[in-house]
């Protein structure tokens, strides 16, 4: 089962973001990981066909063409001085989707993406897809933490409308097994 939860939570699911959801769900049984084992980029090349119906770029791999560079910072003449890359944009350029594997919550990738996210010119709302379960936790709740924690604070303003947190691959019974052996050790 994919889960989501759009922030702030004060706001609704827009429709853009809604009908990428349902791109999501269309792979659902390819991504899910009780049959198999997918990798960020796996995952990306499935729901690839139906991102592109809804006309958004999204990478074919990972060499400099295949990219997609978002500008950041411009130079004179209105020259790209510095970019960031995205696993997947809209058309008009404002929803960036990444989409992590193992590394979204092992080596803060989520945070990386997020700041990308911010910097972006014209970006307005950022999808992070990542595992439910990943080495015996919970990615998604860790990140709903931190993301709760900070627009709860008020803190940190993010210049983004808004950052839906979904879950791209489902709970492998041997990532849950591991998940709740994890939880009891902890008690």
């Amino acid at each position: 089962m994919i889960r989501f939860q759009f922030f702030p939570r004060s706001i609704g699911v827009v429709k853009p973001i809604k009908d990428v959801l349902k791109a999501f769900k269309e792979v659902e049984s390819d991504i899910d990981s009780k049959t198999c084992n997918k990798k960020s980029d796996d995952v990306l090349a499935a729901v690839e066909p139906y991102l592109t119906k809804q006309k958004y770029k999204v990478e074919k791999n990972k060499s400099s063409k295949g990219k997609i560079d978002v500008p950041v910072l411009f130079g004179n003449n209105n020259t790209i001085d510095k970019s960031f890359y995205a696993d997947a944009i809209s058309s008009d350029g404002r929803i960036v989707i990444e989409v992590e594997a193992g590394r979204a919550t092992e080596n803060n990738q989520f945070l990386k993406d997020i700041f990308e996210a911010s910097m972006m010119f014209e970006v307005e709302y950022l999808i992070l897809a990542v595992r439910n379960i990943y080495r015996g936790h919970d990615d998604f709740e860790r990140i709903y933490t931190f993301l709760e924690t900070m627009y709860i604070s008020n803190r940190i303003k993010l210049p983004l409308k808004g950052i839906l947190l979904t879950t791209s691959f489902l709970l492998t019974i041997i990532g849950l097994m591991t998940f709740l052996i994890h939880i009891v050790i902890q008690k």
